[in-house]
């Protein structure tokens, strides 16, 4: 497109990227501000799919109203092609920052993941699952503050646009439900926001591969390596809470984005709110029912995957799954029995050497 151009009341000024859409800063002609537009493609126009996922995207992004993320002004179409107007951010991608190196010290980094937990709280109150969730997706401007951008994939609770046998994602963020193609719940977020947070910490991916199915291959089926967290000097609450983001299992993860606020919150020393399971949202077991809120005390820890119960100091030698009262009980009978077992080895031993 030649530009300047013009659509609608908006007048076209610069190319900013895109792919199957197009993104221009320009100026809204009645009101005089700069805004970003967002036009489909005329081949994104060709194929149904594409464009009703585009319109869904407008619809979706349009009914939010949150300090991180981006805002929708408008939407509409013309000569056949749908655009969103948006508002024009300054600052770069997340993406961006981390390979500048310009994310900042630790306090800096847990500001911005925690922005990114309650954009991604907001949603999920919403009944919305981004799905998508990557550096790519977060914009930072130059005082830190960050805003959640492209709900082109997003998933209402109510609205499926997928086609049969399609995985929707970035392979190297998917939770291992998205990869398997099973019913995705808000969790997948989860998982994506844990791969995330390791990014930022490491400025490396947790999962590599030089195709898609070396890819898929670690994400179902290898551990995340946790090291690189380590040799960076990341907070140890910070690692732990990546692992226990990024579980291979969905009950075994953090059930929602309000505990993870709430754990974000006390490594930067904010005075946590009032906690709920998901602070605004639902949890992946009332998603697409009535909403219910938990409200413990301010003292209270942050909700886990599953609560902490108490466990003799030994325990904490463990990984955080295993230091449960069930397993202890487990650890303890075990021993019993080899005990039991060796005790009577040693008698038929002592009965023979008497003999």
């Amino acid at each position: 497109m030649d530009l300047p151009a013009r659509i609608s009341k908006y007048e076209l000024l610069e190319f900013l990227g895109g792919g199957m859409s197009h993104v221009y800063r320009a100026t809204d002609t009645v009101l005089g501000r700069t805004v970003a537009v967002k036009i489909l493609t005329e081949s994104g126009c060709s194929d149904p799919e594409t464009k009703a996922r585009f319109l869904q995207e407008a619809r979706t992004a349009g009914s939010f109203a949150h300090d991180n993320i981006i805002s929708v002004f408008d939407f509409g179409e013309e000569q056949g092609r749908p655009f969103i107007i948006m508002e024009f951010l300054r600052g770069q991608s997340l993406r961006d920052a981390i390979k500048s190196g310009t994310t900042g010290d630790t306090r800096n980094k847990l500001n911005i993941a925690l922005q990114i937990a309650r954009s991604l709280d907001y949603i999920h109150s919403k009944r919305i699952i981004h799905r998508d969730i990557k550096p790519d997706n977060i914009h930072v401007d130059a005082a830190g503050r960050v805003k959640l951008m492209d709900f082109g994939i997003a998933k209402s609770h109510n609205v499926s646009l997928t086609r049969v046998g399609f995985t929707l994602g970035t392979p190297y963020y998917m939770a291992p439900e998205q990869v398997l193609g099973q019913q995705v719940t808000p969790l997948v977020d989860v998982y994506a926001f844990g791969v995330l947070l390791f990014e930022l910490f490491t400025a490396t991916k947790p999962v590599t591969g030089d195709s898609i199915e070396k890819v898929f291959h670690q994400i179902l089926n290898e551990p995340l390596n946790l090291a690189p967290l380590v040799q960076c000097g990341a907070p140890r609450p910070l690692i732990e809470l990546v692992e226990r983001c990024t579980a291979k299992l969905p009950q075994q993860r953090m059930q929602g984005f309000g505990a993870i606020c709430v754990e974000l919150e006390r490594m930067l020393g904010e005075p946590a709110p009032v906690a709920t399971l998901t602070q605004t949202g639902v949890t992946p077991a009332q998603y697409g029912s009535a909403r219910m809120e938990v409200r413990p005390p301010q003292t209270a820890s942050p909700a886990p995957v599953q609560a902490q119960e108490s466990v003799p100091a030994i325990m904490n030698l463990l990984p955080p799954k295993f230091r449960t009262q069930e397993w202890f009980i487990a650890i303890v009978a075990i021993g019993v029995i080899l005990g039991m077992t060796l005790l009577v080895l040693i008698l038929q031993m002592a009965s023979r050497l008497i003999r």
